[in-house]
């Protein structure tokens, strides 16, 4: 039940390119990983937008919610100086020209619902929608299609009702009492969790309801060697430059 790729670089270039821009994708790529994580969320305006946090200030300067901005005025924003000179002028990125870049190097996208309180239903839909317009070809195809992953169950019910030709991933932090039946009940096809928060039992039991099973976020090579010893499909890291990209 995991067709994807193993290793995925942590939105985009993990900690060495300022998180969820063009930046961090193509310092993704410098490394080898045709294989990213990142983070999907509305502007005000309705736009889906690449950013992890709902308030302005850590990544992106400024102040207030993402959502009080137009997709433009967050693009003008400044999102890369935070982490060096040389990332100076990164905005926020749409998802369109995330996925764009995307295709157009071949790298297989974990795209994560990550709605601002309160917009759970919107954000899941309106991400499903986005994603199987952009992959109408794809679809009609039979090829390898994104992955969209959410914490939010509403959100994850609602890419469903708008794009059930999509498979979707069930993020948690630790796995739940009731997991598999909560997983049966949202038409899931992995379960994505706190690599920390996992055991040899837990991951044997997924394995063994038929699931997918995704970890983030993992940055050493040893934690990664022993984790797919347990039987993990994937997962995320920060750490591209220790941890190579495979297929």
């Amino acid at each position: 039940m995991w067709p994807y790729p193993r290793t995925l670089a942590h939105r985009g270039g993990g900690t060495l390119a300022p998180e969820n821009t063009l930046a961090a994708l193509r310092c993704g790529l410098a490394y080898g990983y045709r294989a990213v994580e990142f983070d999907v969320m509305l502007a005000s305006d309705g736009v889906p937008v690449v950013v992890h946090d709902p308030e302005l200030g850590r990544t992106v300067a400024g102040s207030g919610l993402v959502n009080d901005y137009t997709a433009a005025q967050l693009g003008a924003m400044e999102a890369g100086a935070w982490f060096g000179p040389a990332f100076a002028g990164e905005g926020v990125p749409t998802f369109a020209a995330v996925v764009d870049y995307c295709k157009a190097q071949r790298i297989w996208m974990n795209i994560e619902i990550k709605p601002a309180p309160g917009f759970d239903v919107p954000t899941g839909k309106t991400v499903a929608l986005a994603t199987r317009d952009h992959f109408s070809k794809e679809i009609a195809a039979g090829e390898l299609l994104p992955l969209l992953s959410s914490f939010s169950i509403a959100a994850l019910e609602a890419a469903r009702q708008a794009a059930p030709e999509l498979a979707r991933g069930w993020l948690v932090e630790q796995i739940p009492d009731g997991w598999a039946r909560t997983a049966r009940e949202l038409g899931v096809v992995a379960l994505h969790c706190d690599h920390q928060q996992l055991t040899p039992e837990l991951a044997a039991a997924v394995k063994e309801e038929g699931l997918g099973l995704f970890c983030y976020t993992v940055n050493t090579p040893e934690r990664a060697s022993e984790l797919l010893a347990w039987g993990v499909d994937g997962f995320c890291t920060d750490r591209i430059d220790l941890i190579g990209a495979t297929e």
